[in-house]
């Protein structure tokens, strides 16, 4: 087998997927503390979660290697391409793993250091190991791994965890099905052959479409609700609405085309909106 170089390593942790990450802890920092957070929890929800999160993707990556090598696009990964092994893409993420919770630790508390590991071990155990091979809710359910960096971030300034915190948290929880299954959607042949029920792998595209237009609704539902008790204010309220209907408009536009291109357009829409969602609830705070 070909030796592993570090971008090897640093692929275990699905960087691009971490970023996204991170940036909905840092989101909800600053609505915790009601602007700047200071240093301390900020490196700890930023570098601190990006070891957590990356800590996750190198157990997940272990875990399915199996999977991976059934699949065009992920047999070349490090893992199923045999440049890493399973062992050792394991004992990496729990590294990682221990690293975050120290850290995390020493800057803020252990709430927040313990939540930041809930969500690795819910995405690790929950949804890898027992959810994913064996029904078509993995997503669902497992994806609530997604909703813990809010939390981290919320916990890291105040040691605590509020109402906004958690609708933060439900709006990503909610996000999650529409935005994977968009991608499942283009991927739909490869699960087939894999053997993984994703959704759109063991049913129509009109009734995954028609539940990926009704969880983008309830994610536009969930992002607002800060506002009934004055979570958030205006500028969360503007950002918030304008870009979960663009997230809803996108969805809608789906379920009448049923194509390709137009899951691919929900696909890239859902991740730039989630983005949009906590960049706007940090500067209701900034602001």
């Amino acid at each position: 087998a070909a030796r592993a170089q570090p971008h090897d390593f640093l692929a275990l942790t699905k960087p691009r997927i971490v970023g996204l990450l991170v940036a909905t802890g840092l989101g909800s920092a600053v609505v915790a503390a009601g602007g700047w957070p200071g240093l301390g929890p900020v490196v700890a929800v930023a570098l601190g979660g990006a070891l957590a999160a990356g800590g996750a993707g190198a157990m997940n990556a272990a875990l399915e290697a199996d999977l991976d090598a059934r699949m065009a696009r992920t047999r070349g990964r490090p893992v199923p391409a045999g440049r890493i092994s399973p062992a050792a893409a394991l004992a990496f993420g729990l590294v990682l793993e221990v690293a975050a919770f120290a850290l995390i630790t020493a800057l803020t508390n252990v709430l927040a250091a313990a939540l930041a590991l809930g969500g690795a071990f819910w995405y690790a155990a929950v949804y890898t190991l027992w959810l994913k091979r064996r029904t078509s809710w993995n997503i669902v359910v497992g994806g609530a791994a997604g909703s813990f960096p809010p939390l981290v971030g919320w916990a890291a300034v105040t040691g605590t965890l509020h109402l906004t915190a958690w609708a933060l948290a439900a709006a990503i929880f909610l996000w999650t099905p529409p935005h994977f299954w968009a991608l499942a959607t283009l991927l739909r042949e490869d699960y087939r052959r894999a053997g993984i029920p994703m959704l759109p792998a063991v049913t129509d595209l009109r009734t995954v479409a028609t539940r990926m237009l009704r969880y983008a609704f309830l994610t536009l539902v969930a992002s607002l609700a800060p506002l009934a008790w004055g979570g958030l204010g205006a500028v969360h309220g503007v950002v918030a609405a304008a870009a979960g209907l663009w997230f809803v408009g996108e969805s809608l536009f789906h379920h009448r085309r049923l194509s390709r291109r137009t899951a691919g357009r929900v696909f890239w829409a859902s991740g730039i909106y989630l983005l949009l969602l906590f960049v706007g609830a940090a500067l209701d705070r900034l602001l």
